[in-house]
């Protein structure tokens, strides 16, 4: 037998670690302003994702187990997610938001055999850890380990500063979906293709060795874990907000020259909608590449972050947990193409079908459907969808020049009198009126017409909404059967951390 078979190749981090290892790879600035900065050199992160790495697998852990990892952003869950992948696990991310009941769900379903949790979080693992028979060990990170539970110190003392041996096949990250039609489900990924990563990263006009990215979003989400790490594996660094506030983001960013980072579009409609004396002092000269996802960027959101903080970086993009980014709108375009989200990415084909599975003509709405090397691997616990065309389930056309347009979620749709009407077009009309902050529409019943429209309406600080002179200026833009037929005001609107839009539970209100 040969004796030459090449060495397998050494981990992205540790690659840095040798090459730049006195660069910073991870600043936390502090929760608030005035309190103390720390940083991690990629030497330092590389010896710290080592030494966790080993002290998992002397847990007892091996290739292809799962680890449930539950807390705000911070250095120690970069640490785990580096960790993970050097000892060959599933990482699987759990919303801190989340309720015991849910958090048990999570855990148990994704057959969990570690579960490491922030010490703000550990008391609702606490109560559930006895219905949890799966899972061997509790580590709790930034505080005091509860009675039974590990402390996130001791376990890193028990490892080695080394890289762990090569894991070889079986690890990856399993993504939960934020559960906004049901029941969360945990998207599973154990595969990724360099070739399309680069395509994405010329696409958004990243650089190797100079980037800095800004944690907008909670990392226990797809997109703003995937920038983070993506960050690393261009040699760059990471600043961590541990949890979003507007007027601290126009301040990191101009403080840390940050050149990359991934919001819903929820955050930036706080950021505009600051005080025109914080806005004043705002600096996003360094920003390259800001990238919206997760649900629609409103046209008028557009218009209002080019005339408030800039042109020539804002990049809308398409995509899910499960089928990774599939479209993208470049800065230039962002105003010469309302409403959509952009063209497929190089390597991803796109196409919208109907209800009998045929594609539909140009212009026509239907399942949108996708095909490429990224997409996930399937749900845990069903069956693998292999390759091929997947879908979650959105309603999309594409026009004559391949744009993709999102008209909806595929149970989003009203259907009022026979006829379908889609909320995201009346969602953009109201989300322009220069009184609304945000606002969500979907269908109630009604016994004449099976469904009516419905919308919940936010006013931005210190406006009053008429509903009266609202309805008009629907009346202005869509036609009469499109309009709401019933209106609601509140201060906010339910949403994921991730900033998607829970309409399960504004219906449920609604009928309550």
């Amino acid at each position: 037998m040969p004796t030459d078979v090449p060495p397998p190749d050494p981990d992205v981090l540790t690659l840095y670690a040798t090459a730049t290892p006195d660069k910073p790879a991870v600043i936390d600035p502090g929760e608030s302003p005035g309190t103390p900065a720390s940083s991690l050199t990629f030497a330092e992160l590389e010896a710290r994702a080592n030494r966790l790495a080993n002290g998992l697998l002397g847990l007892g852990l091996g290739t292809g187990d799962r680890v449930v990892w539950c807390g705000p952003n911070g250095v120690e869950v970069l640490v785990l997610v580096h960790a993970a992948r050097k000892a060959g696990l599933v990482a699987v991310p759990l919303a801190y938001r989340f309720t015991a009941e849910e958090m048990r769900f999570v855990i148990a379903d994704s057959g969990a055999a570690v579960v490491l949790v922030d010490a703000e979080q550990a008391d609702r693992v606490a109560a559930v850890r006895a219905d949890l028979p799966a899972v061997r060990e509790v580590v709790v990170f930034r505080g005091e380990p509860f009675d039974g539970a590990l402390a996130w110190d001791d376990v890193l003392a028990g490892g080695s500063d080394q890289p762990p041996p090569p894991p070889g096949d079986g690890g990856g990250s399993m993504i939960y979906t934020s559960g906004t039609t049901g029941k969360p489900k945990g998207a599973l990924r154990t595969k990724a293709d360099p070739t399309m990563m680069a395509t994405l990263v010329a696409t958004l006009r990243l650089q190797v060795g100079t980037e800095v990215h800004l944690t907008t979003g909670p990392l226990y989400h797809s997109g703003p874990l995937a920038w983070a790490t993506l960050t690393h594996a261009l040699g760059g660094t990471v600043v961590l907000m541990r949890r979003f506030d507007a007027a601290r983001w126009l301040r990191l960013v101009r403080e840390y020259r940050v050149t990359n980072t991934f919001t819903a579009p929820t955050p930036l409609k706080r950021v505009v909608a600051l005080p025109d004396d914080e806005l004043a002092r705002a600096d996003l000269s360094s920003m390259r590449s800001l990238v919206a996802n997760a649900a629609p960027v409103p046209y008028a959101l557009k218009q209002e972050i080019a005339r408030k903080l800039g042109e020539g970086f804002l990049f809308e993009v398409y995509g899910s947990t499960e089928l990774g980014v599939d479209a993208v709108l470049p800065p230039e375009e962002q105003l010469q193409r309302p409403g959509s989200c952009g063209r497929a990415l190089p390597g991803v084909e796109l196409r919208v079908v109907g209800p009998d599975g045929t594609p539909q003509p140009t212009g026509e709405p239907g399942e949108l459907q996708v095909r490429s090397t990224s997409t996930f691997d399937g749900y845990h616990g069903r069956e693998p969808v292999g390759e091929g065309w997947k879908s979650v389930g959105d309603v999309a056309h594409l026009d004559a020049d391949g744009y993709l347009y999102i008209r909806d979620r595929g149970g989003d749709l009203i259907i009022s009198a026979g006829v379908n009407i889609y909320p995201a077009e009346v969602e953009a009309v109201l989300h322009a009126h220069p009184d609304v902050l945000d606002a969500a529409v979907f269908g109630v019943p009604s016994e004449e017409w099976g469904e009516t429209v419905h919308a919940v309406v936010v006013p931005r600080a210190g406006r009053e909404l008429d509903l009266a002179a609202l309805d008009a200026h629907v009346a202005e833009h869509l036609a009469g059967f499109k309009r709401p037929r019933s209106w609601q005001v509140r201060d906010e609107l339910p949403r994921t951390e991730a900033g998607k839009l829970l309409k399960r539970v504004l219906r449920a209100e609604h009928v309550a």
